[in-house]
């Protein structure tokens, strides 16, 4: 009898869960449960973007008269994948866009080749002839584009503090390569159109994607006809960030140096160069297959990729070849 009276106050304590209660209870358990399965697939959705337009032009707001139209489209892809698109490479796991794997590599890729040129500009181009002295503006921008893609509020690799994270870093690139342009415009920096300078900056690009080539084919050595390879899509995604950002730049240094590509008689291979980087970075299977070389079945993206970034590396080496002359 004791037990029973002290069962039936235990009874009292608990919520009422019958009736229209439990039904409710049922309903929120199952919204919760449906909302945790969509939120990482519709937000990786909303997310994603691999944004290659090759006819894609800085807004006329960076480019103030007089500027640098290769200087312009540098600070507008930084404000483009940073601000308009999202920067997604360093999200922590509870983010949807943490889980995509093709966009940040697209990313990061961008930025590789944006560090370079700023690298370029700051030693070469942005630079008076027989002075040591360099730009303040660019040496700011080049040093924050070296910062790592993937640095979050949090770095816990290195500090339990906060830190400053990756696109804060990148847009601080951008208002220094802004103002840097805007002090060109102004007369006050200096952008020298000499062939010597185009042909150091070509021959550093030429570099670096010779080393995007040397990835490319150890990757297809070591992984080629692998059933699965979760790694290929990184590479060619990589690489064609940085094609895509060659791409561009290389375009708006051919209207800034103009001049200079008419007097040497480039236009034409300039031209050709540019075509053979812009199929590089338009590549965009459905999946990335690294399929063996000789496969009649499974094609090589990888491979493919290769032959056609070789082939704009071949063609920018003639130009500088003739710039040499």
């Amino acid at each position: 009898m004791v037990t029973d009276q002290l069962m039936g106050q235990a009874r009292k304590l608990l919520p009422n869960m019958s009736g229209t209660r439990l039904r409710m209870a049922r309903g929120i358990g199952a919204a919760l449960l449906i909302a945790a399965l969509f939120y990482y697939p519709v937000g990786m959705l909303i997310t994603h973007t691999i944004d290659d337009d090759a006819a894609y032009q800085a807004p006329a707001a960076l480019l103030p008269e007089g500027g640098s139209r290769a200087v312009a489209m540098a600070a507008a892809l930084i404000q483009r994948e940073v601000d308009v698109h999202r920067w997604v490479a360093n999200d922590p796991f509870f983010l949807p866009p943490s889980a995509l794997d093709n966009m940040p590599n697209f990313q990061q890729g961008i930025v590789s080749a944006l560090a370079r040129f700023a690298f370029e500009l700051t030693d070469q181009i942005g630079r008076t002839r027989g002075t040591s002295q360099t730009d303040v503006d660019l040496q700011e921008a080049a040093g924050q584009l070296q910062y790592p893609g993937n640095i979050w509020v949090f770095d816990i690799s290195t500090s339990m503090a906060p830190t400053t994270t990756s696109e804060a870093r990148y847009r601080k690139a951008a208002r220094s390569l802004r103002s840097y342009n805007q002090r060109l415009a102004d007369g006050k920096a200096v952008f020298e159109r000499r062939a010597d300078n185009l042909l150091s900056t070509l021959d550093r690009f030429a570099l670096d994607m010779g080393s995007s080539s040397a990835n490319l084919d150890r990757h297809i050595a070591e992984n080629a006809g692998d059933l699965i390879d979760t790694h290929g899509d990184d590479v060619f995604y990589g690489i064609k960030g940085q094609s895509y950002a060659y791409y561009l730049i290389i375009r708006e240094l051919g209207l800034d140096f103009e001049r200079l590509l008419s007097e040497r008689e480039l236009t034409n291979a300039w031209a050709k160069m540019l075509e053979s980087l812009r199929i590089t970075a338009e590549l965009s299977p459905l999946v990335v297959v690294n399929g063996r070389p000789d496969s009649q079945v499974l094609p090589s993206h990888l491979a493919a990729q290769g032959f056609y970034l070789l082939r704009a590396r071949t063609k920018l080496r003639e130009i500088t070849n003739i710039l040499l002359k």
